[in-house]
């Protein structure tokens, strides 16, 4: 890591030290390392599907077969994808106590993997699945079994479409999730960003309101995003380089960073 980068974790870790309630806000640039590609980067699943086409309800009902094709190849990237540096330096840290909790964009669950225990999915995940129509329960068993000759996946007790727990495009946040995100907002004292660039609302209102209470925020993301000017320090580096000398530099204040 160049001096720059270095000058910028040491600020960050100063201030990650002295926080009371930190919450670390997630999205999908910190799976990238794990084989997940951001949906909106070139080669990503966006630059290949329509959402409005393949993450509707909507699109559901009208064309199955289109939604299980693009459901088929996600589930599929998921379920071949480990924690990657990243995810184990956050699941680290709220081990020791110096991470209260995080608050995540991402549907693949490899923060839970990598041992974090408190995790507000707020888009979802792919562990379980369900009917659109009856609501069944699908046999989750199937998922990591399903081929193209199997899709669309229907339900063996109404013929119903199913579908992933995740929320599709034009549908509300879970209650729950939204409920205990906004208790969590309500105490953070700091927001750590990572990975994702505030372009998705609700989500991306969360470090202003924590800035606005008093609160501190740390940015770890490439490239420019929409809270280049909340930040009280932005890293510009991976973060599954960034965040485990972070986590380093917090539980071992006097350990000195990796060049």
């Amino acid at each position: 890591m160049d001096r720059t980068i270095l000058e910028a974790i040491d600020a960050a870790a100063e201030i990650w030290s002295r926080a009371v309630f930190p919450v670390a806000l997630t999205g999908a640039g910190i799976s990238v390392a794990s084989g997940i590609p951001d949906f909106r980067s070139p080669g990503g699943l966006w630059s290949r599907f329509d959402p409005m086409e393949v993450a509707t309800d909507k699109a559901l009902r009208r064309n199955p077969l289109g939604v299980w094709q693009f459901l088929l190849e996600a589930v599929q990237v998921f379920v071949r994808a480990v924690p990657n540096p990243a995810h184990e330096a956050l699941a680290e840290l709220e081990r020791a106590g110096c991470l209260q909790a995080i608050i995540t964009q991402n549907i693949d669950s490899l923060h839970q993997r990598a041992g974090s225990k408190r995790v507000v999915e707020f888009h979802g995940h792919c562990r379980s699945f369900y009917c659109n129509s009856c609501r069944a329960a699908g046999d989750v068993g199937r998922v990591a079994k399903l081929t193209r000759a199997d899709i669309p996946w229907t339900c063996a007790h109404c013929g119903g479409v199913i579908r992933p727990e995740v929320v599709f495009f034009g549908e509300a946040i879970p209650e729950q999730a939204m409920q205990e995100a906004e208790r969590l907002v309500a105490r953070a004292d700091l927001a750590i960003i990572v990975g994702t660039s505030g372009e998705v609302a609700p989500f991306s209102v969360f470090p202003y309101r924590i800035k606005a209470m008093g609160g501190r925020v740390i940015e770890i993301n490439l490239g420019p995003t929409a809270y280049g000017r909340l930040s009280d320090v932005r890293i510009d580096a991976p973060a599954e380089r960034v965040l485990p000398e972070l986590a380093r530099r917090i539980l071992k204040p006097h350990a000195p960073a990796i060049s």
